[in-house]
């Protein structure tokens, strides 16, 4: 069993991308490591836990980005993401995630993102609703029709005690990781990012009708109920520029 520190390691460098995350929607599925090792940039390792690797859909809204730690940049606006990502680790025992798609429906921020750290950011036509109760997601790729995805869930009451979830290590495990890797320009980058622990709520799922995953690689995956459903409601979070991890 792996045990990831809730507090984040010092950036280690000038951040250089602020931004805001609210209702923030984690989905999570076992797979076998051996499904998600072609995955990983040069260097890395599927990361597991209990032996398994996991694969998550992850839903959040986008605000209040800034740069150098500059004033907030109205154009850039406030829209939602939907990524999938996996688990890794390198030869230098640095935990991240590996994105395998990054849906957005603000194009510039797309092209930025692409350009900065090779990000494979997708535009998107996206909406998020958000009830009392509810909070759901709705994506469909432009150019793509079937790399889409709707999911809903209810953030479970008791949940929202202080820190309830701070003791549970697979949550830890799939939220805490504090950076990602990425192949980029012919290397493999590590790029740290930093934020206040997640203020982790267990969730219900309501609805799901995924494709993102199958177009990601995963097929058949979200057929099956996600053994993790957790819900944040918001962090600040900054990013370092990427250093070269090998």
């Amino acid at each position: 069993m792996n045990h990831l520190p809730r507090q984040p390691p010092p950036l280690g460098s000038r951040a250089i991308l602020g931004q805001r995350w609210s209702d923030v929607v984690f989905l999570h599925w076992r797979v076998d490591p051996e499904a998600v090792e072609p995955f990983m940039p040069p260097g890395c390792s599927a990361d597991v836990f209990d032996g398994d690797s996991w694969v998550g859909l992850v839903g959040f809204q986008m605000s209040d980005s800034s740069f150098f730690g500059g004033p907030r940049i109205p154009w850039l606006g406030s829209f939602p993401e939907v990524n999938v990502r996996l688990y890794s680790v390198d030869a230098q025992s640095k935990r991240g995630v590996v994105f395998r798609s990054l849906e957005a429906s603000h194009l510039v921020p797309v092209m930025v993102a692409r350009a900065a750290f090779g990000l494979r950011y997708q535009w998107a036509s996206m909406k998020r609703e958000r009830t009392d109760d509810e909070v759901a997601y709705r994506t469909v790729r432009h150019g793509r029709r079937s790399a889409a995805s709707e999911f809903a869930i209810r953030p479970t009451p008791e949940g929202a005690r202080e820190g309830e979830m701070s003791g549970d290590p697979l949550s830890t495990f799939l939220t805490a990781r504090w950076g990602f890797h990425e192949r980029r320009r012919g290397r493999t980058i590590y790029c740290r990012n930093h934020h206040e622990p997640w203020p982790l709520q267990r969730a219900e799922l309501l609805r799901l009708d995924d494709g993102l995953l199958e177009a990601a690689g995963f097929a058949g995956v979200a057929d099956r109920k996600p053994e993790s459903v957790l819900y944040a409601p918001a962090v600040r979070t900054v990013f370092a520029a990427p250093q070269t991890a090998l």
